[in-house]
């Protein structure tokens, strides 16, 4: 016997876990392009990318604003949507796995499939949105279900 989820559970506490989930991984990548500019700069530059500065510095806006935007729930569609196509683009551009071999093929074959699945999560907030818990708005009252 399956018992329903009250609302506030299925459409606030439950879609506001996710958005926190998806979340942290771009944190770790915000504070590495951070404290680690020329670290990523050379990474990009490894895989042929030119105006690493301005693609980093475009990177680094993303990320941080676009985590700001999904965190909250403001803007969180239009947010999400922005990252899907960002997420999109750095996983072929940068995870090429399949033009690799030996260990450096593996571990950015395990960086695709895991942003693939990032953007699988932003693709839901960008359709069906942040859920009820988000900033800004006032709470509906309960259905009592």
């Amino acid at each position: 016997m399956t018992r329903a989820l009250p609302d506030s559970i299925k459409y606030g506490a439950l879609p506001l876990l996710a958005r926190f989930l998806i979340s942290s991984e771009f944190v770790v990548a915000v504070n590495g392009k951070i404290f680690d500019w020329s670290g990523q700069g050379a990474y990009m530059a490894s895989h042929g990318m030119t105006m690493i500065p301005f693609f980093l510095g475009a990177a680094l806006a993303i990320e941080l604003l676009g985590t700001l935007c999904v965190l909250t729930g403001f803007q969180a569609q239009r947010a999400a949507a922005v990252m899907f196509v960002y997420l999109g683009i750095v996983s072929v551009r940068l995870h090429d796995f399949w033009h690799m071999t030996g260990m450096g093929a593996g571990l950015n074959e395990g960086q695709f499939f895991k942003n693939l699945g990032m953007m699988g999560c932003l693709l839901m907030i960008a359709i069906y949105g942040p859920g009820s818990w988000v900033l800004g708005r006032s709470p509906k009252p309960s259905s009592g279900s």
